[in-house]
């Protein structure tokens, strides 16, 4: 090819090629779809004391998955407890929230002088305490134990149950107690009232979880089952319930739990119950 030629030939591709550059529209990053999901704002953003609170739940369910009927709670405790000396009339106190507390010095003190050990979960229910009972009531060799459940099961805390599924937990309790020589004392479920108020001051509805009725037939199981099983029955209810059967609001602070007054009634009608054992 001529040299002249090849020349001129490099110059008109070396112009297409810078004009076809400026004529085409320089590309545009791709536009990410919307999402699906609106992400908060700052003003949509979640409370701190929310998260927290949460926080703490997960924590609580947590813990409850890895050892649901809480045997942890009193391991340490129960290594440490001796066997009962020969004439020791032991008792343990098997329960919830109410027994829980109960050694608590602001209810005053917990049966002085009395080999009484108390055993209870705040918020157990009776599939909870049949669990961890050999553990609790049975390795501690007592002579008499006092079982105070069933209000946290109505209340559906592990769940929804049945009275007659409260009433087997109960009774299966008594034939284990029975089965190593330990005197049963099963006591009434408490009532409750509507209108107290929590630890943050707020109003709290009770009957709603826990209605009358579901109460009373249970007691009026326990009371029957009792006196056909000769075990001692402990009234707690007709005690503490008001003239329409409510617990009486000077005995709770909450309307479920009882405060200082409330256990100053139970105290001596637990007593008088197992010295009834005892003669049993």
């Amino acid at each position: 090819m001529n040299p002249s030629r090849a020349l001129l030939l490099v110059a008109c591709l070396s112009f297409c090629t810078t004009e076809l550059a400026a004529q085409t529209p320089p590309l545009q990053p791709p536009i990410p779809p919307k999402p699906e999901i609106e992400l908060p704002t700052p003003q949509t953003a979640c409370n701190c004391n929310d998260l927290e609170a949460a926080q703490t739940k997960i924590a609580r369910m947590d813990s409850m998955l890895k050892d649901w009927p809480s045997l942890g709670r009193y391991r340490e405790a129960n290594t440490k407890i001796t066997p009962p000396a020969k004439n020791e009339d032991r008792v343990v106190f098997l329960g919830d929230s109410i027994t829980d507390a109960w050694p608590q010095a602001r209810f005053g003190e917990f049966f002085p002088g009395k080999p009484y050990i108390g055993r209870g979960i705040s918020g157990q229910t009776t599939p909870q305490m049949l669990l961890r009972f050999r553990a609790d009531v049975i390795a501690l060799q007592p002579k008499i134990v006092v079982i105070l459940a069933g209000t946290n099961d109505i209340a559906g805390n592990t769940g929804p149950m049945t009275v007659e599924e409260i009433e087997a937990n109960l009774a299966s309790m008594s034939e284990l107690a029975r089965a190593h020589h330990i005197k049963v004392v099963l006591s009434s479920v408490l009532p409750v009232y509507d209108g107290g108020h929590n630890g943050e001051g707020k109003p709290v509805v009770m009957t709603d979880r826990r209605p009358p009725e579901k109460i009373l037939a249970l007691n009026d199981w326990i009371k029957k089952y009792s006196a056909e099983n000769k075990l001692v029955y402990l009234d707690y209810f007709s005690a503490m319930a008001d003239d329409q059967g409510f617990l009486k609001r000077d005995l709770s602070d909450d309307g479920l739990h009882p405060n200082k007054a409330g256990y100053a009634v139970m105290a001596p009608l637990a007593e008088k119950a197992i010295q009834s054992a005892l003669r049993m």
